[in-house]
């Protein structure tokens, strides 16, 4: 059975007792890009991601990888995918190289092919002055490299990131966000989920927002920005001891709720129309408020998606049920 898509979702179902941890999801995921799943911990991403590795079997829907059936076909999906998890799988008391040389070994290769493919993942990873040390002595982002590359012995055709630069820290994430764009270089489509707003826009062609176990929304970064229907109008203030003040003036011109940053001399408001934004700034300027800075543009994918769903994308929940 051939296929134009990498992946097929229809009407997807997960439910663990009373709980439906996924609710009749669609997906369709067209090749060679990269796939980003956007939702909180407990929206159903893991386990989506489970069902569609044949590592779950779905209560009820159907589900077609690159043209196989992951119910009746199982084996055939595995041969096209690789998987890597939210926490590293590989052993620590192995080194690197041994890690990838038995995985290559278990994969079929002789112990030359497992030995040189482990030497050509080293390298593209950036590990191979790390190679004959123990992974417990590794990084969180070192771990996190290995463990993609473990994922990649066999080069898959669809590789599954489960949130994969949990934990984290800046530097090690953007090298993960690099190792992604090199693995689609390749050809390989990449199912991305994630809760982290900044690396969905960064990273993915398309975005299925998921909440409760379905699809709440589905395009493009700007696709789905342009989908709320209103513009950011972001204010900057000289004196955060004024904020209350302005925050009710600005409320009062705009006719719309406004917010307060994080930063403590920034208020935020979304804009249906946007021609009351110059008498909104002259309310602030006839108050004696001064401004320093202003924008009125699209809204971030964390609006986006706190209007979508009514709470933010990163919230203190329980985790997902395997």
């Amino acid at each position: 059975m051939g296929s134009q898509f990498a992946i097929e979702a229809t009407g997807l179902v997960k439910a663990f007792g009373a709980n439906r941890a996924v609710d009749g999801l669609d997906l369709t995921v067209p090749p060679g890009v990269v796939y980003g799943v956007l939702g909180p911990n407990g929206a159903g991403k893991t386990t989506t991601i489970r069902m569609l590795a044949t590592l779950l079997r779905p209560t009820g829907g159907t589900a077609i990888v690159f043209g196989h059936d992951i119910r009746r076909e199982a084996a055939a999906v595995r041969a096209r995918i690789g998987l890597t998890g939210q926490f590293a799988s590989v052993d620590e008391g192995l080194t690197g190289r041994e890690n990838l040389v038995l995985l290559g070994r278990l994969h079929g290769h002789t112990w030359a092919a497992a030995r040189a493919r482990a030497a050509r993942l080293l390298a593209a990873f950036s590990l191979t002055d790390a190679a004959d040390r123990q992974v417990k002595g590794y990084s969180g982002g070192m771990r996190r490299r290995l463990d993609i590359a473990a994922s990649m012995v066999v080069t898959p055709d669809l590789m599954f990131l489960d949130e994969p630069t949990t934990g984290l820290d800046p530097r090690s994430r953007l090298q993960v966000w690099d190792i992604v764009r090199a693995i689609v270089a390749g050809g390989t489509t990449v199912l991305l989920t994630t809760q982290h707003l900044e690396e969905a826009d960064q990273l993915t062609d398309r975005i299925a927002v998921i909440d409760h176990g379905r699809v709440i929304a589905e395009g493009t970064s700007t696709e789905l920005k342009s989908s709320v229907g209103a513009g950011t109008l972001r204010v900057q203030l000289w004196d955060a001891r004024r904020r209350p003040e302005a925050q009710r003036l600005l409320t009062d011109a705009l006719g719309v709720p406004v917010d307060r940053g994080s930063d403590p001399v920034t208020l935020t408001a979304r804009v249906p129309d946007e021609t009351r934004v110059p008498a909104a700034l002259a309310e602030l300027t006839g108050a004696g408020i001064d401004t320093p800075s202003f924008s009125l543009g699209q809204p971030s994918l964390d609006e986006v998606f706190l209007t979508l769903t009514g709470h933010p994308a990163q919230e203190k929940n329980t985790e997902e049920a395997a």
